[in-house]
């Protein structure tokens, strides 16, 4: 090759979604993950936006693993015109052939409701960002390949697979690109799995990189070393906690491991008799199908047959339709609810919510990631109200928090990380963090990296590689999101707030003449 590659960060770069990362070789370009962007309503636009690439011309994808955030959006690429290979490992691939349609579903649904409203409204209609038959088409293009196996995806660059500990299938990838001055070695960690997770071995992968892209979701944040036992013990609290006679205990949770993580050490509870035992209701088609799949590779989980055995619990329901999952509102005496998604934006966790929200005698228990602008992380930062498809709901219910179950490592794993794949030549790159998990990771690394060679890229920030280190080679255009947006609270936060706080003050007003005046005050300040 006589050129040095490009790297261009069009996601997961000053945000925790939307992983997207390309490479441009010579005329080849190849995508590391195609994911979705998350979070407030401002990034969750960038989905239904042009790509800032032609996908026509992407050769192939390598996809570190089937969550939504790095997987979401490759029906959306094969719709726009790229019908080249998707490399997997083959657990991933399994995931994304559930995962993907779910996804697809998901879209048309949110849109048909929309639609009605706008139709209602005298808007235009819209389009999902993409539907079944492009999740299909997706899923036809992936290949499977085995861990630390290498694989020519495009002339010039190949890669191989490291067992990433985050999620079933999910892995880093090593890569060797070739130009007219050396190999160069590349690393990507994709998701970075903590110790002393129920169901994956720890991660592994080489030292001795040119550069290093590292995912940086905990870099603020040091936990306390959990065990097993610990980890039951600390559930085993909240349960205890929340079982009331006529209550619930809602768990908001990503449907693909994490749900599976929860009901192993559930039911294994309740068999030691260390809580009592009760309905545990897995309402989530995905994690229905999902939960089978782990199943197939328990042999390749650490702990895999605890999982299947806690499946066959004469306590535990799966539900699968709309009518299974109503039925549950009639039900009497505590129960455990797992509902996707894990930060309560879509899905059936929201008509739980919006059952539960308002009852003394519920607790809702966060259990992952919850990124700002979600309602997950508008519940964790401790509202009063919110509002649930158009209905305003007050929390009543105890909302708790349990971070033990992250697929995340934290500040403290991160760095071991990066040091284990020393000695780094080049520069680290540190994406898939918010503003301050970012900083903080980056002074961490400082302690043993020059602190100019670690790099936080924005949005569509784009570097040469070459042996001596990376050029800064961004475009000055406009960027697709304000760089000051991602990772934060936008308008549509801020107005769902003042909304909920007029409510408020008009509520608390003595009477109507009152409530006449800050109305007054209002219209006053908004003609100013």
């Amino acid at each position: 090759m006589s050129q040095n590659p490009i790297l261009r960060f069009h996601g997961a770069a000053g945000t925790v979604t939307g992983s997207c990362f390309l490479i441009e070789l010579g005329t080849a370009r190849v995508l590391v993950d195609c994911g979705m962007f998350q979070g407030s309503k401002s990034e969750k636009e960038l989905n239904y936006r042009d790509f800032p690439f032609t996908a026509s011309e992407i050769d192939a994808v390598i996809l570190t693993h089937a969550h939504i955030d790095h997987s979401g959006l490759l029906p959306k690429l094969a719709r726009a015109g790229f019908d080249g290979p998707i490399f997997a490992t083959r657990g991933t691939v399994d995931l994304c052939s559930v995962m993907l349609p779910d996804s697809a579903h998901i879209q048309e649904s949110e849109v048909n409701q929309l639609n009605r409203r706008n139709q209602r409204r005298g808007r235009d209609l819209v389009e999902p960002i993409y539907d079944a038959a492009d999740a299909a088409r997706a899923v036809t293009m992936m290949r499977s390949v085995a861990l630390k196996t290498w694989q020519q995806a495009v002339p010039g660059l190949r890669f191989r697979f490291w067992n990433a500990g985050h999620l079933l299938g999910s892995a880093s990838v090593e890569m060797e690109i070739e130009t007219r001055d050396k190999v160069l070695r590349l690393m990507f960690s994709g998701d970075i799995g903590p110790s002393h997770k129920l169901l994956q071995y720890d991660p592994e992968a080489p030292q001795g990189f040119d550069y290093v892209i590292c995912e940086s979701t905990y870099g603020d944040t040091d936990r306390a070393v959990v065990d097993e036992r610990a980890r039951r013990h600390a559930l085993e609290a909240e349960v205890r906690m929340a079982a009331h006679p006529n209550g619930a205990l809602l768990i908001p949770s990503f449907a693909v491991e994490r749900t599976q993580e929860l009901l192993a050490d559930l039911v294994q509870l309740m068999r030691s008799g260390a809580i009592e035992t009760c309905p545990i209701i897995i309402d989530s088609p995905l994690a229905t199908r999902a939960s089978e799949i782990f199943r197939r590779h328990a042999r390749e989980l650490e702990n895999g047959k605890l999982l299947a055995e806690a499946m066959e619990a004469h306590n535990v329901r799966f539900t699968e339709t709309v009518e299974q999952s109503k039925a549950i509102d009639n039900m009497r005496g505590f129960h455990i609810v797992i509902a996707a998604s894990g930060m309560c934006e879509a899905g059936r966790i929201r008509h739980r919510l919006k059952n539960w929200l308002w009852r003394e005698e519920a607790t809702v228990l966060l259990v992952g990631y919850q990124a700002t602008g979600t309602l997950g992380r508008i519940l964790k930062d401790g509202a009063a109200t919110v509002r649930i498809q158009g209905d305003e709901i007050t929390v009543r219910a105890r909302i708790r928090e349990l971070d033990i179950y992250s697929g995340h490592a934290d500040g403290r794993e991160l760095t071991e990380w990066v040091k284990a794949r020393q000695p780094v030549h080049g520069s680290t790159f540190l994406v898939h963090g918010e503003e301050e998990a970012l900083a903080a990771f980056a002074t961490r690394l400082s302690a043993f990296l020059p602190a100019e060679r670690i790099i936080v890229p924005r949005i569509d920030g784009a570097f040469e590689l070459g042996a001596e280190g990376a050029v800064d080679i961004s475009e000055s255009k406009p960027p697709r999101i304000d760089p000051a947006r991602p990772g934060h609270k936008d308008w549509h936060n801020d107005l769902q707030s003042l909304v909920l706080d007029l409510q408020g003050e008009l509520a608390k007003a003595g009477d109507d003449k009152a409530r006449a005046v800050i109305i007054r005050r209002l219209r006053r300040a908004l003609s100013e």
